[in-house]
């Protein structure tokens, strides 16, 4: 249930309300703008006579939210969440292209790979410390001296860091070096890490499943904002089909949709979404004109000798060529790359 208080309400009524749901059972997510506040009640109160809300002082609606997932939905909040960190901004007019490689496998390499990502115009540097892999004797990554490479490598490029954590048992050592968290495909339903990750207040990517619908990816979003951390970005990274030429399908349809259903941003990875190098950038294009809010793609000096998904992996001119092309789509649907000093 979604409570609408009227505009420029005094705090006192705003608490009342609160209290008063609060007392019936319900949890509380408030979400203050310029001139409304929204009161978001959690909980299955079937038998609740909403009309009981709607006659109190200050209250100008009551919307019961019919869609399984609340906080994540249009109906909680009509605009579209901005996640702002630092110089950069996800969910609003800016395309922000995080990129880097997959592994960071030495000191010289990321450091390469971050002159590469500054170069291109692009203000975040990704890479993988820990490397959740098919084969268990593929290579794991370098753990917290990863991390502690790609910070100083971002930090002397200025650029804002992603990596993926793959359990709880990560989350305060990666909080350390990462500006935002991601979790990955096969940890999208790992229900009891995502509460987890509800209790921290960074900026959490949220992968969809390979097998996920909408609903699904959503409802898994949920349960990192019902814990109280409402930094939440979901990426399409490909899904699962009958086709093998690709190593995904790029579901490039889930941006409007996600938009049409969610507040939330959503950007892409279109590395991971074809596993083709020569795919990346049509599917990077493909994106920014479907709307997306930003991109994830793999950059690396050498690609050929890449540790990790060097087949999928742009060549550092490439990245540049993916950045030009995107520039002129982004303006035709009223968008923008910024530029980053």
């Amino acid at each position: 249930m979604v409570v609408v208080m009227k505009d420029k309400v005094s705090e006192q009524a705003i608490e009342q309300v609160i209290a008063k749901l609060k007392e019936l059972g319900f949890g509380i997510h408030r979400s203050t703008g310029v001139s409304k506040t929204i009161i978001g009640a959690i909980g299955d109160k079937t038998s609740f006579d909403a009309a009981d809300i709607e006659m109190m002082d200050g209250v100008e609606r009551v919307m019961v939210i019919s869609e399984p997932y609340k906080l994540a939905s249009r109906t909680f909040r009509a605009e579209n969440t901005k996640i702002k960190i630092k110089k950069i901004e996800i969910g609003g007019e800016d395309i922000v292209v995080m990129a880097g490689p997959c592994s960071v496998e030495n000191k010289e390499q990321i450091f390469k790979c971050a002159e590469i990502v500054k170069k291109a115009g692009c203000p975040i540097l990704r890479g993988g410390a820990f490397k959740p892999r098919t084969s268990p004797y593929s290579f794991q990554g370098l753990g917290e001296e990863g991390l502690k490479m790609m910070r100083d490598a971002a930090d002397r490029e200025g650029l804002l860091v992603v990596t993926e954590v793959m359990d709880r048992s990560q989350i305060a050592m990666i909080s350390k070096y990462a500006d935002i968290l991601q979790v990955g495909t096969r940890n999208m339903s790992n229900f009891t890490f995502l509460k987890d990750l509800g209790q921290i207040q960074k900026p959490v990517i949220l992968k969809r499943g390979m097998s996920a619908t909408y609903k699904e990816w959503i409802m898994a979003a949920e349960y990192i904002l019902a814990g109280g951390n409402d930094q939440v970005i979901l990426c399409e990274r490909g899904i699962r089909t009958f086709e093998d030429y690709t190593r995904n399908t790029l579901d490039i349809a889930a941006i409007p949709i996600i938009q049409k259903l969610s507040h939330l941003p959503i950007i892409t990875d279109p590395s991971h979404g074809t596993g083709r190098r020569d795919k990346v950038i049509p599917m990077a294009r493909a994106s920014v004109a479907a709307g997306c809010h930003g991109l994830m793609v793999e950059v690396h000096p050498d690609p050929d000798h890449a540790l990790s998904d060097g087949g999928q992996t742009l060549f550092p001119q490439q990245l540049l060529e993916m950045m030009k092309q995107i520039q002129g789509i982004a303006q035709a649907v009223g968008k923008r790359i910024p530029v980053y000093s």
